[in-house]
């Protein structure tokens, strides 16, 4: 996204425009009116990446257009990122610019920050970093903790990942007067804009409040919302494939006391050939009792922008409820043109996490059809 699109001062116009379009791509769905969840027009995002452009003694943060790949553009000013991270971009350059230990052959530059004020900055390099290195980095750390309630660096390079702290920041999410605390690991996959997130897991929990008997999850991730979910049904069979999403999910399960969720490291797919019983996973022998033997009556499926493939959107049909939280309208679209034949759309969310973007969030609940 070009910083000439942030637009503040447009900002409803722009949302409303992307209502609109995703309104239209599934009215044939009878889908109600759509619930919107706006973002902040600034400060919304908890992680940004940038290049560094090294010109003589200058060093600067840049990006590039995607009409122009080979011109640097400078960014001076990043309103868009989270306060955090706003504060810490310029303290980093300052630091690093003088610093032959930090700054040679430096290229990339990776922010995670999150609402509990905690941060996580990767530098990733051309060389292979020693303890020099190391020593520099402390010594930065210590230099930008006063600007975060607590910062910890990471400097990769090829086949290094050396630790200054953690690699692993807490993010701190007040889900209806509970208070969830996350670890969200360095490059593994976390919601970019933390308050629509929170608006998103909100809308999930009152989509759920009204069902009974267990949960399915697909794609859990870290738990982002299987822990909240986790309080509204018996138990929870939540999956995930990346093995960094799997061991924090688990990590969450105890930091928050939640002992009703099952995480079984799987693919989508291999959750459909479990369910239909068609393949043994020895990883299922983990659960307390057989899969079909869970009352299992609604599944969550929060998938990648490609959708939910041909197979899945086969096995979710036999769930009663569905809860469909779609980063990509036009796959979500896809699949409610199967589904539409036996679940009818109660429920219609949009969230605008990405806005100056075409991109949108949705949502959709999704119950059996009768008669």
């Amino acid at each position: 996204m070009p910083l000439s699109a942030v637009k503040p001062e447009q900002y409803e116009e722009l949302l409303a425009a992307k209502v609109t379009r995703v309104s239209k791509l599934l009215a044939p769905f009878d889908a109600p009116p759509a619930a919107v969840y706006p973002s902040p027009v600034t400060g919304f995002r908890m992680r940004a990446e940038f290049r560094l452009w090294h010109d003589g003694d200058n060093l600067d943060y840049v990006m590039f257009r995607r009409e122009d790949p080979k011109t640097p553009v400078p960014i001076r000013d990043f309103p868009i990122a989270c306060e955090t991270i706003q504060r810490l971009m310029p303290a980093l350059l300052d630091a690093v610019k003088p610093n032959q230990q930090l700054r040679r052959k430096l290229f990339q530059v990776e922010f995670l920050a999150t609402l509990a004020g905690e941060s996580l900055l990767t530098l990733v390099y051309h060389r292979k970093l020693d303890e020099d290195w190391d020593a520099a980095a402390e010594q930065l750390r210590c230099a930008l903790a006063p600007l975060c309630s607590g910062v910890s660096i990471i400097g990769r390079s090829r086949r290094q990942k050396r630790i200054l702290g953690r690699d692993w920041v807490w993010e701190e999410l007040d889900i209806d007067g509970r208070s969830y605390r996350y670890q969200q690991y360095e490059q593994a996959f976390t919601q970019p804009n933390a308050r629509v997130n929170i608006d998103m897991i909100r809308w999930a929990c009152r989509q759920a409040a009204a069902l009974d008997g267990d949960l399915l999850e697909l794609y859990c991730g870290n738990g982002n919302f299987t822990l909240p979910l986790a309080a509204e049904f018996t138990r929870v069979v939540a999956t995930e494939l990346a093995k960094v999403s799997v061991r924090a999910a688990r990590e969450n399960m105890r930091e928050n006391g939640v002992d009703n969720i099952q995480i079984i490291r799987l693919a989508a797919e291999e959750v459909t050939q479990a369910m239909n019983r068609e393949r043994e996973f020895r990883r299922l022998a983990d659960l307390p009792k057989p899969l079909h033997e869970y009352d299992l009556r609604t599944v969550f499926v929060d998938p990648p922008r490609a959708g939910l493939d041909a197979h899945t959107v086969q096995m979710v049909k036999r769930f009663d409820s569905i809860i469909y939280i779609s980063c990509n309208p036009d796959t979500l679209a896809e699949n409610l043109a199967v589904l539409d034949a036996t679940h009818r759309v109660e429920q219609f969310a949009l969230f605008d996490q990405f806005p100056y973007t075409d991109h949108m969030e949705c949502g959709v609940l999704l119950r059996r059809r009768t008669g």
